[in-house]
């Protein structure tokens, strides 16, 4: 082997251990969109056919369209609100002010509107109206526009005749200013009835109270009423006033009584009746004989008492003097005893000839409030009357005004639209050609593209070594531009020592040189296995010149038809299919007589041998084990062609089996749906996936960069 192959590595474990799985493909990532520009890009130049005659067809569809319609004639007019003169005593017709032009313009464009239009126009006799298809007047378009800051509105009418679209128009502009004009008319006429109902009803209701006062006043005399009312209640407040000073005394002579009563309960006969004589002082107005000898004996009594306390200091109980002042002081005690009897007796009367008082007092109070509410219901009556009459009166003069400023306004012209600009000559217009066939280029584009975009999400099969590493996580370990066969059906040739092809060749290079130095820990994997997920990806040609670049790198190789059903790599070598693997594996054959040498320097084949009912049971023998085994002693790399996955149960059987598999994928072909199940198939096995090899990359591709300058590459020597 040659020298700059990398050194040998320590054998393999067992085969039957799991080997550890290359790169992610044991966790593959979530799918990527397969939408995206490059995508797009690619099949918008493999399918720019499909724009161009969509756009082709639209074009079509409009020009046909655009000689079967009938050519436009647009007629254009203008309106605008004119000043309006504000009469300050006057009614005036108003609207919703921040809707009143768009209301303007639906009014222009209704079919109501249209109708009378037309009805007008039939009507001058002066202009036939011209027929359809269906015998019904010509239709005609109308579009209403408000000109930038500004009151002024433009119609245009258009229809295929030009007559009929400028005496249309001009018979919708007449039309909308008299229907407003006759709106106005209907609006001031329901107006002016309503408020002359509501005159005639205040009117009969002002009579009623002017009446129901007229009755009151001949039965009541009011400047009678009103000083009976003031008299009445001057009266009611000093009878108020007098029975709040019965009521006084009352109280007094209830105290007073109270007082002797407790004096006679003590035993105390010698206090003076000081709230009775305040009393009869209060009553008589001044103190009367009985009062005065009461209070002359009681004075007298405290007199003889204080003397005969100054005699007792210095004479004894039995003396003279003070024997003589006791006579005296029970003598005096006596006497104001009995004018405090009398005084009691007094107070008993008073207390009666009070309550009469009170009594009689309250009846009056009574019988003259009674006149006074009477009074005041007569003065409010009146009152009432008379407020209503001027409520009444109010609204009536009210009314009767707003009643003569519509009548005035309905007669006098308000309207605010006048005609600025007749509707002019009408004029061919192209707009709707110019319309129809900007829709057809749009259309006709959008619709191509929409097509190329649906292929695109619908089509999921690789078109470049960048969206299989977007799917896979840059697994891509090589990739094989296509190149073209030298007849249009030919087997492709395998590569030379010396091949034209550089391009070609310096892909496999660059893929031996993957294989070679692959980022792996622990042993180098010598046993390839190349499989793809369905048939025709390419992966018997890619074994083939894989083996033959390693075997011109100087290694030993063996390459292996492990197809043991449809091989062909025997006629792509131009040796015998058997005796081969089928035979080896079933011991028939010794593996030194089924290997041919004869084919290229350092590369042995083995051919798939005859065909075998069962191939996948073969797989499973242990003979497989020692021959592998024996394979890693013998060469320095071992290439195995195998079946496709989804066409039997052989790859997946070999790959757990193998150091690595190398899985190919064809552009424009391999789906991303059926690799992702075939790599997951494989992962399950436990299969050591090395990578992914993409098989016919377009070279001529601007994102195809690899071995293009064919000058390093030429026979040429320079100095």
């Amino acid at each position: 082997m040659s020298s700059h192959l990398p050194a040998r590595t320590p054998p393999p474990p067992p085969p039957d251990l799991a080997y550890q799985t290359y790169g992610p493909m044991d966790d593959l990532p979530a799918q990527a969109s397969p939408i995206q520009i490059q995508r797009l890009l690619a099949f918008l130049r493999k399918l720019w056919w499909i724009p161009i005659l969509t756009l082709l067809l639209s074009l079509g569809a409009a020009a046909a369209f655009v000689l079967w319609a009938p050519p436009t004639f647009v007629s254009t007019s203008a309106i605008w609100e004119t000043e309006k003169l504000r009469l300050p005593e006057g009614a005036a017709f108003i609207g919703d002010v921040q809707n009143y032009y768009g209301t303007q313009m639906e009014l222009l464009l209704s079919g109501r509107l249209h109708q009378m239009g037309l009805a007008r126009l039939q009507a001058s006799g002066t202009n036939a109206v011209p027929l359809d298809e269906d015998r019904k007047p010509l239709k005609v378009k109308v579009t209403v526009k408000q000109q930038p800051k500004s009151t002024i509105f433009v119609l245009q009418s258009s229809s295929p005749n030009p007559d009929y679209s400028q005496a249309f128009l001009d018979a919708l502009v007449n039309e909308y200013l008299a229907y407003k004009k006759n709106v106005r008319k209907l609006v001031s006429g329901d107006t002016l009835s309503s408020i002359s109902e509501q005159v005639l009803r205040l009117e009969r209701e002002l009579k009623a109270d002017q009446e129901a006062l007229t009755t009151f006043q001949r039965s009541n005399n009011l400047a009678i009423l009103q000083e009976e009312g003031t008299i009445a209640g001057g009266y009611l407040a000093r009878l108020q006033t007098q029975l709040s000073d019965l009521k006084l005394e009352s109280q007094l002579l209830e105290a007073t009584a109270i007082e002797q009563d407790q004096a006679a309960a003590t035993g105390n006969t010698n206090a003076p009746g000081s709230l009775l004589d305040a009393v009869r002082a209060a009553g008589s107005g001044s103190s009367s004989p009985a009062v005065t000898e009461h209070q002359i004996a009681y004075k007298e009594v405290e007199l003889l008492k204080i003397q005969r306390e100054k005699l007792s200091k210095h004479l004894r109980p039995k003396h003279p003097k003070i024997a003589k002042l006791d006579s005296d002081i029970e003598r005096g005690q006596r006497i104001v005893q009995l004018y405090r009897n009398q005084s009691r007796e007094q107070l008993t009367t008073s207390r009666q000839a009070l309550k009469m008082k009170s009594d009689s007092v309250q009846a009056t109070i009574k019988e003259w409030q009674s006149k006074v509410v009477e009074a005041n219901s007569r003065i409010a009556e009146a009152d009432r009357l008379k407020l209503s009459i001027t409520r009444s009166q109010s609204l009536y003069d009210r009314l009767v005004l707003l009643l003569q400023n519509v009548d005035i306004s309905r007669n006098i012209d308000q309207e605010t639209i006048a005609v600025l600009e007749p509707a002019s000559t009408a004029q061919r217009s192209y707009r709707q050609e110019i319309m129809v066939f900007g829709l057809a280029l749009v259309a006709g584009l959008g619709l191509g593209l929409g097509l190329i975009f649906l292929v695109a999400v619908r089509d999921d099969r690789f078109t470049s070594p960048t969206e299989v590493n977007e799917h896979f996580a840059g697994s891509v370990v090589g990739q094989v531009p296509e190149v073209r066969a030298p007849k249009p059906k030919g087997a492709l040739p395998l590569l030379a020592q010396d091949d034209p092809r550089h391009t070609y060749a310096e892909s496999y290079r660059n893929l031996r040189s993957a294989l070679l130095f692959l980022p792996l820990e622990g042993f180098r994997p010598k046993i390839v296995l190349v499989t793809s997920a369905v048939p025709n990806e390419g992966k018997s040609t890619i074994a083939a010149n894989l083996a033959e670049t390693l075997a011109l790198g100087g290694a030993r190789v063996l390459l292996v038809d492990g197809d043991l059903r449809k091989g062909r790599l025997h006629e792509v070598l131009g040796l015998q299919a058997g005796p081969g693997l089928a035979e080896v594996l079933a011991g028939s054959t010794p593996l030194e007589q089924a290997l041919q040498t004869n084919c290229r320097p350092n590369l042995s084949f083995l051919g798939r041998g005859s065909n075998v009912k069962n191939p996948g049971d073969a797989f499973l023998s242990p003979e497989l084990d020692r021959i592998l085994a024996r394979w890693r002693e013998q060469f320095d790399f071992v290439v195995i062609d195998s079946c496709p996955v989804f066409a039997a149960a052989d790859a997946a059987t070999l790959a757990n089996k193998v150091d690595g598999t190398l899985f190919v994928v064809r552009r424009r072909f391999s789906r991303s749906r059926v690799v992702r199940e075939a790599l997951e198939l494989l992962g399950q096995r436990q299969a050591r996936i090395l990578g992914v090899v993409f098989n016919r990359a377009d070279a001529s591709a601007g994102s195809y960069y690899y071995y293009k300058h064919a000058e390093y590459y030429s026979s040429a020597k320079t100095a």
